[in-house]
Formats: C-alpha cells, sequence, structure tokens
C-alpha cells in the first residue's frame, strides 16, 4: 500500500495571536522545536519505512498567500513535496481533501491518502506510526479510517467520537457510533466517565477513490465542483492552481459533515500518541517541557516568584513578578497578558482589529516574499523606513510607485539596481534614489544575502502602490 501525506496547510492564525497572524499562521511558526509545526507535520513521516509503511512524499494543499513559505520552509529541511495545491479560497476540509484526491487518482489509482493537518503536535512518533498501520487494515477492507486520540481529560474545545463495536477485520479498529460536537464540562466529563468516546483528531486514512465515492454518493455538488477545479487547474511555476471559479462554486463542508458523519464504511483507530491541536495558548503550555515552577519559557525572560506560566520574548526583554496561571507573548508590534483560563478570548482582539481596519492581525513588522522579506523600522508624517533582506539570486518586479520616492543604502551584499533606462551595481555603503513614477528594479546578483535600508517619503506610502510591469513570481 502506497500512502500519500496530504498535508493541510490552511488556518487564518486567530487563535495563537500576536505571535500567529494570517500572512503567518502557527503552522509556519516554530512554536515547540526548532523547525515549523508545518516541517514537523512532514519530517514526521520521514522514518515510515522503518516500521513498514510505504509513505510518498507529501502533498501540500494551501493557500495562495502563503505558497512561497511553504516551498521554502520544505525546501529547508530537504524534502521535496509531490505538489503544492493552491486553493483560490478557503472552503473546509471536503472540496480541499476532493481536490488532492482528484490529483493523486491522476498519478496512482491505488492511492491511499493520509489527510493531516500542518499544525498538529504528536509526541509519540512510533505509537502514531502504529496507529497508522492499524488504519491501513481497515482502509484496505473499504472502510474510511479517522483518527480518534484517547482523551487525557474532559476536554471542552475538542469534538468527540463515540466508538462502537470492534471490528473483526482489522484489529484495533472500530465502527464509529456517532460524532458528537464540542461539549460542555459536565459532558464531557460523562464522556470520559463512559470511557468509548475519543476527541476528534481531524485525521484521516482512505483510499482516494473510496473518499470519492462516498462524496459522490453524499453531496455530489463538492464532488462535481472539486472535480472541476482540478481538470480546469492549472500550473503556474512550481505550483498547481485549482480552477478559481469552479473551487468557489463548491460549498464550504468539512469532512465530518461531508462524509464521515452519513457513510457507513466510518470506522475509528484510537491512538493514544501524545497528540494536540495547539488550539490556544494555555494548550502551547500543555505540550511543552516546564521547569520546576511550572513556567514555559522563551526568549529574553526574567521572572520572579512566578509560576504555571507562558511567557515568550521575540525581540526585547520581558519581566514578569509575583504572578501565577498566566499567558505573555511579546512581539515587536503588540503585546499579549492573559489568564491561562481566558485565552479562547483571543479571537476577541482579531475581531476587534479587523473592525477598526488595523493590521496587527494580518503582518508582523517583518514581512516575508518570495525574494526575501522587509522589516518596518520607523514611520512618520508622510515616511517610512524598511530593513530589506533580497536572498542570493533573487529579483524584485520591474515596478513603479505612483505616489512615494525610495532611497536605498546597501549595508551588506551587492545590489544590481535598474532605475529607468540605468543598470548599475552598489555595494557596502553605497546608495541611490528612486524618483516619484521611476521604474526600477532591485537585484541580488551575489552568493550572500543582500541587506539594505530603504527610506520612502511621499504622500501615500501604503504596500497597494506598485505597479509591476514584469516579475518572475507572477504576481504582476
Amino acid at each position: 500500500m502506497k500512502i500519500y501525506p496530504v498535508i493541510l496547510s490552511g488556518g487564518s492564525g486567530t487563535r495563537l495571536w500576536p505571535l500567529s497572524r494570517a500572512a503567518m499562521p502557527k503552522q509556519l511558526l516554530a512554536l515547540v522545536g526548532e523547525q515549523t509545526m508545518l516541517q514537523e507535520t512532514a519530517l514526521r513521516l520521514a522514518d515510515a519505512a522503518s516500521v513498514g509503511l510505504q509513505v510518498m512524499p507529501p502533498l501540500m494543499v494551501c493557500g495562495n498567500e502563503h505558497r512561497f513559505m511553504i516551498a521554502e520552509q520544505m525546501r529547508e529541511i530537504g524534502i521535496a513535496p509531490m505538489g503544492i495545491m493552491l486553493e483560490p479560497e478557503g472552503r473546509n476540509t471536503a472540496p480541499a481533501v476532493a481536490a488532492a484526491a482528484h490529483y493523486l487518482l491522476a498519478i496512482d489509482p491505488q492511492a491511499v491518502m493520509l489527510v493531516l493537518p500542518a499544525d498538529h503536535v504528536i509526541t509519540d512518533v512510533p505509537a502514531f506510526y502504529a496507529s497508522i498501520a492499524r488504519a491501513a487494515g481497515a482502509v484496505e477492507t473499504g472502510a474510511l479510517a479517522t483518527f480518534g486520540i484517547v482523551p487525557s481529560g474532559p476536554e471542552t474545545g475538542y469534538g468527540y467520537i463515540r466508538r462502537g463495536e470492534a471490528l473483526t477485520s482489522a484489529e484495533g479498529c472500530f465502527k464509529v457510533a456517532r460524532f458528537v460536537e464540542k461539549p460542555d464540562l459536565a459532558t464531557a466529563q460523562s464522556f470520559i466517565a463512559d470511557g468509548s468516546y475519543l476527541w476528534n483528531s481531524g485525521m484521516f486514512l482512505f483510499s482516494a477513490a473510496r473518499y470519492l465515492d462516498e462524496l459522490g454518493s453524499l453531496r455530489p455538488d463538492i464532488a462535481a465542483c472539486s472535480k472541476k477545479a482540478v481538470e480546469d487547474g492549472y500550473r503556474d511555476l512550481d505550483f498547481c492552481r485549482l480552477h478559481e471559479a469552479s473551487f468557489a462554486a463548491c460549498p464550504s463542508e468539512s469532512i465530518d459533515y461531508a462524509v464521515m458523519e452519513h457513510t457507513k464504511h466510518a470506522v475509528v483507530v484510537p491512538a493514544d500518541i501524545g497528540w494536540s491541536d495547539v488550539g490556544s495558548w494555555a494548550a502551547l503550555w500543555e505540550v511543552q517541557a516546564a521547569d520546576a515552577q511550572g513556567n514555559v519559557l522563551r526568549g529574553d525572560v526574567y521572572l520572579d516568584d512566578v509560576s504555571n506560566s507562558l511567557v515568550r520574548a521575540e525581540s526585547r526583554m520581558v519581566a514578569v513578578i509575583g504572578l501565577s496561571d498566566l499567558v505573555v507573548v511579546e512581539t515587536k508590534d503588540a503585546v499579549l497578558v492573559a489568564h491561562k483560563d481566558d485565552v479562547q478570548k483571543v479571537k476577541q482582539i482579531v475581531d476587534h482589529l479587523k473592525k477598526n481596519k488595523r493590521s496587527e492581525h494580518i503582518n508582523h513588522t517583518k514581512v516575508y516574499r518570495p525574494w526575501g522579506c522587509y522589516e518596518g523600522i520607523d514611520v512618520g508624517d508622510r515616511f517610512q523606513v524598511k530593513r530589506i533582506t533580497v536572498n542570493p539570486g533573487q529579483i524584485l518586479s520591474l515596478q513603479m510607485h505612483h505616489h512615494r520616492a525610495e532611497h536605498w543604502v546597501v549595508v551588506s551584499g551587492t545590489a544590481r539596481v535598474t532605475c529607468g533606462d540605468v543598470v548599475k551595481l552598489l555595494t557596502e555603503n553605497e546608495s541611490t534614489y528612486i524618483p516619484i513614477g521611476q521604474t526600477h528594479r532591485l537585484e541580488n546578483p551575489g552568493k550572500l544575502p543582500l541587506h539594505l535600508i530603504e527610506v520612502q517619503s511621499g504622500s501615500y506610502l501604503g504596500e497597494d502602490d506598485i505597479v509591476r510591469f514584469e516579475d518572475i513570481y507572477k504576481r504582476s
């Protein structure tokens, strides 16, 4: 059995604000270890062959705005994905997985899909492999398998699955008796006492063909739209773009609602694998190693008489004195201080930022682009200052601005600058001026990163004041 991981990398970056943002959601962040959660998800399958699982390179499914970051993060860990499929807009998991199934069937009619969200923590990888192997036994009989997490307590933030009778054809697998929405505390406590309820992990194993058969029977509208989105899709650089209109016409449904709650072939595999979906700052505190006082720390942090807290400093020193059960998260443009019991209210902050048309829920001060990144240093009336990094060999678009001029000072590296009809090289401590309305381009022809300071001045300094004429990343 060839198993094709399908890694779903959606998400809007609300529950772990201010670290997670729309442009940099939690799966693209290193929250637990040195690698990002997306990288950890892909690397988790690297040794599957050691236990007899034939796992193929992953198929990534993501939104357009994250495509270059995902490609770069996979390159950093040396994993070449089978493909990176771009959703024109989020339509929940049922259409995304259906599109992936159509994509895989064109490659392998016997493809078995291991559907994994990109932002989960799994600490017991051998147990994870064993769960996949048990699920594979059920999939061979035509089942659609989901992984139910053995609960460690009456959690109200997860949906539940009640397991039914054991399968005789696949050891360690059970029929699904019912799916349950997120319960209140009393109901969750009764589930734990019952002993037959599992947390709904949102991970699945099934054959691509079987999933599409069930989807076609239960939700033919989703099946038809997703098929057309793949058939009419097209290549864009190294990415596979789903057809915009066809995918937008697809109803937004989860796999559970569209298929798993209605099919007669759903099975659940109990999995005790050290799992968390890291759905809040309190959940992140729970899955990390704490010190003797129960504190989880990162960055330049000073504590005095503090216990059972998560304190994370990204850009400066953070000091906390005489408190407990606290979450403190510092970034360059925002600070969160909350009691651990109230961290679910973080979404209200994001809603407030959206309502007031602020930007702190969208970007950090450092913004990543396919050619590198830029970081805001200072801003004032009619000016702003940025630190720009261009990766070796990368080229910004040929562009111009209607409302601002730019001054560039090279800090290190070599810049090739096009300004109108003039092309010149700049090295350390050299500078140039780009007038308003002048066509220009910045390149790094060297083998080391190019660092420069950009000073913008003018009547309007928004990022949408860019007219692109040529762009190797096809953003024009």
